[in-house]
């Protein structure tokens, strides 16, 4: 089948659209995070505070803009719990958080327009290559963010989400750029709708509760030292939330791993007659698995702190885009499709 070059100069088009997006989107979002300017607090202003947020809570439940107006954000002013008084470098500030979700939103649009006009430019899945696998996974990651996002307030994750992403693209379209053509023979098969899929949302998720386990250390170390540097983290809800909430994303990325390591070696069977064969590729995503599955031991296990767990989140992340990166390029396999010449 011939490959529409019309199409896919689109796609290329759109992906350096959403980059531009996903950029400005960044400068929002990081002036949201690390914006604004402390107040005095006392115990009249939280009374004020937690009022306030409620009428906001109460509000965004009748007009449905809970993405946008970021519930809560009120109430997350410092690790005590006590509120701010409002001012205008608050209003600005809350003001650059709806437009830098509301940018993300935008860009995802693009973003995922790259994906479909790379996918009819072949008429096949968009994944056959290292570049298809970033451009559909990072789209994946930021619809799992704004997803989560209308459930609980995590616009503090849209810096690093928009800005990871925005590398991953340029990666995408230089490093691992590889022009649109039909599948290898090896990878012509029923199993690549469903294996492959499968660890992109793996990744999605497990990539999500790194971010969280990153500002879990941070959170932790600002509730024990109060560094000036980490005077931001103020705003974010505690180590311990934050903690939790990493750990949920985690179990449910390993989950869907477990399903991506299960499929992979049906896949192999079918391909090659045997369930596994100590490929590297194999023998990396199995790795990745040992790993989350003792980051959720230790969770559970007397003596390992949240810290010592968080650490392990971050080791495991590291395995997956070893995995995707170094695997792929620099070991030869059954499994080195990674499109580059």
């Amino acid at each position: 089948m011939d490959v529409n070059t019309d199409l896919a100069m689109w796609s290329n088009q759109l992906i350096v659209s959403a980059m531009i997006v996903y950029a400005v989107a960044m400068i929002f979002s990081a002036f949201d995070l690390f914006g604004g300017r402390e107040l005095k607090k006392s115990k009249s202003d939280t009374v004020a505070a937690g009022a306030k947020s409620s009428t906001v809570r109460r509000t965004n439940r009748k007009t449905a803009t809970a993405l946008l107006d970021r519930p809560g954000a009120d109430d997350h002013a410092g690790d005590n719990g006590t509120g701010e008084e409002l001012s205008a470098s608050d209003a600005k500030r809350r003001r650059a958080a709806r437009i830098g979700t509301s940018l993300i939103v935008l860009a995802v649009v693009l973003h995922i327009g790259s994906v479909i006009t790379r996918t009819l430019s072949v008429m096949r899945v968009p994944w056959g290559n290292m570049m298809e696998y970033v451009l559909t996974a990072t789209a994946i990651t930021v619809l799992v963010y704004l997803i989560v996002l209308t459930r609980k307030d995590i616009r503090y994750l849209g810096t690093f989400v928009s800005g990871g992403v925005l590398l991953c693209l340029g990666l995408a379209i230089t490093v691992f750029y590889t022009p649109a053509a039909q599948l290898i023979p090896a990878l012509d098969s029923y199993w690549i709708a469903i294996h492959v899929p499968i660890a992109i949302l793996s990744t999605a998720l497990l990539s999500i509760s790194a971010i969280l386990a990153v500002f879990q250390i941070l959170k932790t170390v600002s509730e024990t030292k109060d560094p000036k540097w980490l005077r931001f983290m103020r705003r974010l809800p505690s180590s311990t939330e934050l903690e939790r909430f990493s750990y949920t994303i985690a179990a449910v990325g390993f989950i869907t791993w477990t399903f991506t390591l299960i499929a992979g070696a049906i896949w192999a069977e079918v391909a090659w007659s045997r369930y596994w064969g100590w490929d590297t590729k194999e023998i990396w995503t199995f790795v990745v698995w040992v790993v989350y599955a003792a980051y959720l031991h230790a969770r559970a296990t007397r003596g390992w702190g949240p810290t010592k767990v968080a650490v392990l989140n971050l080791i495991g992340i590291a395995t997956v885009f070893f995995n995707f990166t170094v695997v792929n390029v620099y070991f030869n396999g059954l499994h080195s499709y990674s499109g580059l010449g």
